[in-house]
Parts: structure tokens; sequence; C-alpha cells
């Protein structure tokens, strides 16, 4: 477990090849304030979950100052782009990094990283 894990992959991934997915951060931003707030975020193998993951981390994430990355992309020109950009303390949890072969899910409570 990572906290404020910054933007450092993100920011890898930003230079090699990027296709704009910053409007996920308008949907993300516009459940803020809702009772009950919680997002699933599922998809197949090699989809882009870790990158939108770092994406997240990155825009949300107080350990850092992503401006100049994202003031590049969609979500700049959104009214609330500035509202929630570097001011949350982030959990980041890499679950590829845990056991898998334990039923008892202890690892998750014992393990840190």
């Amino acid at each position: 477990m990572q906290v404020n894990p910054g933007n450092g992959k993100f920011l890898r991934a930003v230079n090699d090849f990027y296709v704009d997915k910053t409007n996920f951060i308008s949907f993300i931003n516009s459940r803020f304030e809702k009772d009950k707030f919680g997002v699933c975020f599922a998809r197949p193998r090699r989809f882009g979950k870790s990158i939108t993951a770092n994406m997240l981390c990155a825009y949300y994430s107080k350990g850092c100052d992503s401006k100049a990355i994202f003031d590049k992309f969609e979500i700049s020109k959104d009214k609330d782009y500035l509202t929630h950009l570097n001011k949350h303390n982030v959990l980041y949890f890499d679950m590829q990094h845990y056991g898998r072969n334990d039923e008892t899910g202890e690892h998750f409570i014992n393990k840190r990283t």
C-alpha cells in the first residue's frame, strides 16, 4: 500500500503513449458529494485498469503537483477541474503484489509495503 503515491507512474505512461481518458475524472468528481459514493472499475486484462488507477492517483493525490500534466488533457476544460486536483489523500493498493493462494485473506491485513 502506498499513501499519496504521486504522479510518476502516470507521467511515464503519458510520455510513452497515452490516449486521453481524463473524462473519467469528471465522472468521479460528479460522484463526490453523493450519498453512498462508490465506484467499481472492473475491466478484462490488458484494458487499462492500471493506467487509469495511476491517472486517478496523479490527479487526486496531495503527494504531487500534477497541474502541468493535466492542463493539456480534456479534463482541464471541465468546470470543476481545479476543485479536486491534488487535494486528497490517496491510498493505492496494487493487488498483484499480494499472495494469491491465501484463502483466508489474512495477507491483506498483515502485509505492509
